[in-house]
């Protein structure tokens, strides 16, 4: 079964294995057969376990055996982050990298793009937004015949289709049997012997250790998550000692048999006992970080830590060598570098596993503490947010924008908090915050969401308060919004003359001008946008909205067909971007000065400058201007006498345009330009040639449809 080679080029977002997979034939035989819509007929698999019993590896090693057999991708959508209602839809929405510019209900939008496709939807960590997984299922499976749901969870979804494959634990070999782990039978006693290798690299299975392993295991029922971080003490203890120690901390199995029955299902009380058990041989400061790590979502890095966890008897300067403590013992999992600092270089970061951080978070309540680690949480991540809008038109912007992306769970979070607080200020502060930089990440149903709720009571004037209208009506504008995008500026307008800021006043021009330009009323476009002031730009988000002014400027001019004036004013914001040090507006105008080009017979410029276009946006996660520039890209290619080339690209972009919801904006002008290109290429290499080439395109991942665009490589 293919696991590499052609299926990487096959969309989807599958994470890479962090660690080695042990055992699991027989269900990964199963999940083969169940999930190969050639021979299983069951398009909602349930993986039901209790919590640490592997679910999700097993999840993912069987949805990269099966991402060959998937067209339009195997994707995994991770909701233990998730902490309120109605955000599951969301989650899928982010990991298809559905930009969706579209203001529908978020199940349209998903059974919409969803209808014709063929893929895989790993949903992972259901059981604690089980209705609107559910819900989310019943809706989709009908309007998409091509769509299967691989779930884990610790409770079925409840839909009448489902097909349930419960996950054991790992069994457990009698010691009679037992040999090295490479020779093993992928059983509870290898896993052990990995995962002790990886803490005391001189530990080995054999005639001498296997007795005393497989007791252990037992003692542990062969749960995968207990095992392990029984494995990882073998640094600190024999592992006669280790074994010595289970025994007085678990519970017997009549023990276990007697409980009481709201104490839930044995194995979970098993591996609660077994976290439990690591707890106590943690020492009291550890305990005490591993319950305030429960309160960020998604992961965190050690800054972070830092600032949030420290305090009381827990010094900021201990944290770091806590938390590699806590690493050392697998209760805090490191992964590699996902995001940007706001700094210099890659952060390291972490995270907890889902049962582990349910654990830290009762301490944390136990402990009296959850309300005040929340509430220095929001105050990290608003502060952060803060700080990446002051320097957002800057030369950390890309670094800014990676940070967004890693900490987006975190950064919900904190909106969450901040709504919940009832403190209006602070509310709309961190939205108007949070939601800018999420526009112009790529996060457009999310700044949408987080905005309406603060702009709907009556928030108070000021500075907060411009920021957040006029990020509204840009999201407006990139969803193709055009007449909330109108109603919006209107207010956002009103709001900035009131506060008698200029440069807050030329950045309204940008959304007032660009309703108009989208609406194709050109000429009313132009007036407002000539209008606004040139000012010096700043480097806060006001500086990036100046630049969008002259952005909006310089493409009404190329929609009118002036293209020396288009260049002019797209060069100035090139010259501002380099001054800056800033990308965003840079790669708009490289794509703004490609048009130009093209339009005055330059087609080796304007392929050059859409290339550079193409990498300034997807560094920035901006799927929108990815997608404008591919169109520009294909035209310039058709134009240097590559159709093949051209249809690829023309495909590659729309597959970007279906996903963004509405197709370039619902701008009539662009609208026709994309027409009108691929009438030529079609003319040019005929419609045979075109369908085959397009066909190509629209197999692509977006990766290798983004390094198809900017390299010299034969279509595949």
């Amino acid at each position: 079964m293919p696991e590499n080679g052609a299926a990487d080029a096959r969309p989807g977002n599958l994470p890479p294995e962090t660690r080695s997979f042990v055992g699991r034939p027989h269900e990964l035989a199963r999940l083969g057969a169940l999930l190969d819509p050639a021979r299983g007929h069951e398009r909602l698999v349930t993986l039901v376990g209790t919590g640490g019993v592997g679910k999700t590896r097993l999840a993912l090693r069987a949805a990269r055996r099966a991402r060959h057999r998937y067209p339009d991708g195997v994707w995994f959508v991770e909701l233990s982050p998730l902490q309120g209602r109605g955000l599951v839809g969301f989650a899928v929405m982010e990991a298809l990298r559905l930009a969706d510019q579209s203001t529908s209900p978020v199940t349209e939008v998903l059974a919409e793009w969803l209808a014709d496709k063929e893929a895989l939807i790993v949903l992972d960590s259901c059981e604690h937004v089980l209705p609107d997984c559910a819900g989310l299922v019943r809706v989709l499976l009908p309007a998409a015949p091509g769509l299967r749901f691989l779930a884990t969870t610790r409770e079925h979804l409840g839909v009448p289709s489902e097909h349930r494959l419960e996950v054991a634990p790992l069994p457990v070999r009698d010691s009679t049997d037992a040999a090295p782990p490479r020779q093993g039978t992928g059983d509870a006693l290898d896993l052990f012997a990995q995962r002790a290798g990886d803490a005391c690299p001189g530990f080995v299975l054999d005639e001498a250790t296997t007795g005393t392993v497989a007791a252990v295991c037992r003692r542990l029922d062969g749960i995968p998550l207990a095992i392990e971080l029984a494995a990882a003490r073998l640094c600190e203890l024999s592992l006669a000692a280790l074994d010595e120690r289970l025994g007085e901390r678990l519970p017997s199995p009549l023990d276990l048999l007697t409980a009481g029955p709201g104490e839930g299902p044995l194995r979970h009380r098993t591996l609660r006992t077994a976290i439990g058990w690591s707890h106590e041989l943690c020492a009291p400061l550890e305990r005490l970080l591993w319950a305030r790590l429960s309160v960020f979502s998604g992961g965190f890095d050690l800054s972070a830590v830092e600032d949030v966890c420290s305090g009381g008897p827990l010094p900021a300067e201990r944290t770091a060598a806590l938390l590699e403590r806590l690493v050392e013992q697998s209760i805090v999992r490191r992964h590699p570098a996902d995001g940007g600092t706001g700094g210099s270089g890659a952060r390291e970061r972490f995270h907890l596993l889902d049962s582990v951080r349910e654990f830290g978070g009762d301490w944390l309540r136990a402990l009296g503490e959850e309300r005040t680690l929340r509430l220095r949480h929001l105050d990290h991540y608003r502060h952060l947010a803060r700080r990446g809008c002051t320097e957002w038109n800057t030369g950390r912007q890309v670094l800014w924008c990676e940070r967004m992306i890693a900490e987006h769970a975190n950064l919900r979070a904190a909106i969450d908090c901040a709504l919940s607080e009832r403190d209006g200020a602070t509310a709309l502060r961190t939205a108007a915050d949070i939601g800018f930089l999420w526009r112009h990440c790529g996060y457009l149903r999310d700044a949408q969401h987080c905005l309406d709720q603060v702009l709907t009571v009556d928030p108070e004037p000021g500075p907060d308060l411009v920021r957040a209208l006029w990020t509204r009506a840009a999201v407006a504008l990139l969803q193709g919004d055009l007449d909330s995008a109108e109603r919006w500026a209107a207010v956002c307008t009103a709001a900035s003359e009131e506060q008698r800021d200029p440069v807050a006043v030329v950045a309204a021009a940008y959304v007032t001008g660009g309703h108009l330009l989208l609406r194709g009323r050109l000429v009313e476009a132009l007036a407002v946008l000539r209008e606004a002031d040139t000012l010096p730009v700043r480097d806060d988000w006001l500086g990036s909205a100046q630049l969008q002014v002259r952005l909006a400027l310089s493409l009404g001019h190329l929609l009118l067909g002036d293209s020396v004036r288009a260049r002019a004013v797209a060069d100035e914001v090139r010259e501002e971007s380099v001054r800056h040090g800033e990308s965003w507006a840079g790669a708009f105008a490289d794509c703004f000065v490609a048009q130009a080009d093209l339009a005055e017979g330059d087609c080796a410029a304007a392929v050059r400058n859409a290339r550079t276009a193409v990498v300034g946006h997807s560094a920035l996660n901006s799927t929108l201007g990815v997608a404008l520039t591919l169109d520009v890209l294909a035209s310039a290619v058709v134009e240097s006498g590559d159709g093949h080339r051209a249809a690829c690209l023309l495909a590659i972009g729309q597959r970007l345009w279906e996903r963004l919801g509405s197709a370039q904006m619902h701008s009539p002008d662009l609208m026709a330009a994309r027409r009108d290109r691929e009438r030529l290429v079609r003319r040019r290499i005929g419609e045979q040639a075109y369908a085959k080439a397009y066909a190509k395109g629209l197999a692509m991942s977006y990766e290798r449809g983004i390094a198809y665009a900017v390299e010299d490589v034969p279509c595949p």
